[in-house]
């Protein structure tokens, strides 16, 4: 089972943890908390920026230096604003390319065409690689499943490395609740379909949600049965 080691830094949007030989820092910005992610390989150096939200660049940036972490990619769980606001900025910084699944493409490159408001200044941005699910994608020695995990928004998806037990799981899944289903692009049939297969994880998998704490599949028991927990949302 994957442990994680470090405390809350002096900057305090910013939290580690090392996790085996993985790193992951988290980001907390935007008037939503949104978390943004650093995962890096310590063995290649090799990084990849998962969901940067609003006014986190600065400090992605810093992380990036003071680890001397070389990144390879953008990688979002999802295209809601307060996680690509800032992917126009990091991309333009560090000229990697942004992975997005494929129904949730249009949002990233006319921002409010989900339907949603946006709270803050969002530039469009191109994706490189579009997503469907099942892929595998390598950051140096890590290696992360995508799992489609629609609900929240069509395209959502869980970021899942399972040599270190780790699932990112944006707006999907949170420490005892999930994401909104009152949005425009939103689908409970769908959302009950995805914790079902969430479910069916390794129980001891850490997860490191979209917002709000870290939590583990086996401390949220009733992915299996959400919709009776969540079927009024």
């Amino acid at each position: 089972m994957a442990t994680d080691h470090g405390v809350r830094g002096s900057n305090p949007l910013q939290c580690e943890f090392l996790i085996l030989s993985m790193m992951i820092k988290t980001v907390v910005s935007g008037p939503f908390e949104t978390n943004a992610y650093v995962v890096g390989c310590p063995t290649t150096k090799e990084a990849a920026i998962i969901d940067p939200a609003p006014e986190s660049t600065k400090t992605i940036v810093e992380i990036i230096e003071n680890e001397k972490l070389t990144p390879v990619a953008i990688l979002l769980t999802h295209s809601h604003w307060d996680h690509i606001a800032d992917v126009f900025k990091v991309k333009k910084h560090f000229d990697v390319p942004v992975y997005v699944h494929e129904r949730d493409a249009e949002n990233l490159r006319r921002p409010g065409a989900d339907g949603m408001p946006l709270f803050g200044p969002t530039e469009a941005v191109e994706a490189d690689l579009f997503l469907k699910g099942g892929e595998s994608i390598s950051i140096g020695d890590l290696t992360f499943d995508v799992i489609h995990t629609p609900g929240h928004t069509p395209g959502g998806v869980c970021f899942h490395e399972k040599d270190e037990g780790i699932l990112i799981s944006g707006d999907t899944l949170f420490q005892g609740t999930i994401g909104n289903l009152s949005f425009p692009t939103s689908n409970s049939d769908d959302m009950w379909q995805s914790l079902e297969l969430l479910s069916h994880l390794p129980p001891e998998t850490k997860v490191y949600p979209g917002h709000g704490p870290a939590t583990t599949i086996q401390n949220e028991p009733w992915l299996s049965d959400a919709k009776r927990f969540f079927g009024g949302q």
